[in-house]
């Protein structure tokens, strides 16, 4: 049985939906804390819905935020739990995509995951594990999970863009190269990268234009 993902969204300027984003938080935030980012997006995306589901779990460490999965060197779960969490999340975000595109009528090709930190995990996770390809991942400060696995369970490689702060204290920088090793070596043909200067765990003015410029000529939005 699958949970139900509340979402808040932001309805496109032009007042027609041919593209979606959807926006996935980090661990102990909520959907709102990305969907601030629709408004410098949304003039250079005017025909774009933007989503952004609250995680399925509350967070122990944060008392109004979420969580997709348990960290356990945060919370002290357990690495079962951490894995049940994450299999358990990845079922839930499936379905609130399946969901989205027959009520917004869209195509998977149509629709980008904006990931963060915890976010951008079940973006690199879910997203290879779909039979229709979406358009891309936008991946922020995260890492790849279990990348041995990556070869031998992926079905679909959109393109993928994953930007990093240098100075990020949270999740080391060096996740940026492995996930880009991992990705290549399961064949995926085109995955960017982008290494905000001077930026800690977060997004920064150039690390927003880069994602723009990769959703615009790499996704079709």
């Amino acid at each position: 049985m699958t949970r139900v993902l509340q979402a808040g969204r932001k309805e496109p300027l032009s007042g027609e939906i041919r593209s979606v984003v959807v926006f996935l938080h980090g661990y102990g935030a909520n959907g709102a804390d990305l969907l601030g980012l629709a408004d410098p997006l949304a003039e250079h995306l005017p025909d774009t819905l933007f989503v952004a589901p609250d995680a399925p779990e509350s967070c122990a460490g944060s008392p109004f935020g979420y969580q997709w999965f348990p960290i356990p060197w945060i919370d002290g779960s357990s690495e079962e739990d951490s894995e049940a969490g994450m299999r358990a999340a990845a079922e839930d975000l499936n379905a609130f995509l399946d969901a989205l595109m027959v009520d917004e009528d869209v195509l998977p090709e149509q629709v980008v995951l904006f990931g963060f930190s915890q976010g951008t995990m079940m973006s690199l996770h879910v997203a290879p594990r779909r039979e229709d390809a979406v358009a891309g991942i936008v991946a922020f400060s995260g890492r790849l999970l279990a990348p041995e696995l990556l070869a031998d369970e992926t079905i679909s490689r959109p393109p993928v863009l994953l930007v990093h702060g240098d100075q990020d204290d949270v999740v080391p920088v060096q996740s940026l190269p492995e996930a880009a090793e991992a990705l290549q070596s399961a064949g995926w043909k085109e995955v960017f990268a982008h290494i905000q200067k001077g930026t800690a765990h977060g997004i920064a003015p150039d690390g927003l234009s880069v994602a723009l410029a990769f959703m615009r000529d790499k996704c079709g939005l």
